[in-house]
C-alpha cells in the first residue's frame, strides 16, 4: 500500500505540475493581452486628450457665436421695432386719409345742388366772356378793314 500511496502522490504531483504549466501558459497569454490593452488605453488616452482640447476650442467658438447672434438679434429687434412703428404710422395716415375722403364725400353730397349752380353760373360767365372776346375781335377786324380801305388818314387843316 505504500506503493499505491507513493504512486498516488506522484500522480497528484504530475497533475499539479501539468496544471501549473498550463496555468503559467495562460498567465503568459493573459500578460500579453493585458499589455496590448494597456497600449491601447495609452493611445486612447492621447486621443481623448486631443478630443477634449478640440471640444474646448469648439465650445469657446460656440459661445462666441452665441454672443454674436445675441447681439445681432438685439440689433435686429430695434430694426423690427422701428419698422413696426413705421407701419403703425402708415396705418394711422391711411385712416386719416380715409376720414378726410369720407368727410369730403359727405360735404359734396350735402352741397351737390350748390355745386351744380356754381358750375352752371361758371358756364354762363365763360359764354359771356367768349361773346365779349368775339365782339372785341369783330370790332378790331372792322377797324382793321376800314384802315385797309382808306389807307391814308385824313389830316386836319391848320
Amino acid at each position: 500500500m505504500e506503493i499505491i500511496l507513493y504512486l498516488s502522490v506522484a500522480v497528484i504531483a504530475i497533475a499539479f505540475l501539468v496544471l501549473v504549466i498550463y496555468l503559467a501558459k495562460t498567465l503568459k497569454s493573459l500578460q500579453g493581452t493585458l499589455e496590448s490593452v494597456s497600449k491601447t488605453l495609452v493611445g486612447l488616452e492621447g486621443q481623448l486628450d486631443g478630443v477634449t482640447k478640440e471640444t474646448a476650442v469648439l465650445l469657446h467658438k460656440t459661445n462666441a457665436l452665441a454672443d454674436d447672434i445675441h447681439r445681432k438679434s438685439e440689433s435686429l429687434n430695434t430694426v423690427v421695432d422701428a419698422v413696426k412703428g413705421v407701419g403703425m404710422s402708415v396705418n394711422k395716415f391711411n385712416q386719416s386719409v380715409q376720414t378726410i375722403v369720407g368727410s369730403v364725400d359727405r360735404q359734396i353730397d350735402q352741397n351737390k345742388e350748390k355745386i351744380s349752380q356754381i358750375v352752371q353760373w361758371s358756364n354762363v360767365l365763360l359764354e359771356l366772356k367768349d361773346k365779349w372776346n368775339a365782339r372785341k375781335q369783330t370790332a378790331a377786324a372792322s377797324a382793321e378793314n376800314s384802315k385797309l380801305r382808306d389807307p391814308q388818314p385824313q389830316r386836319g387843316k391848320l
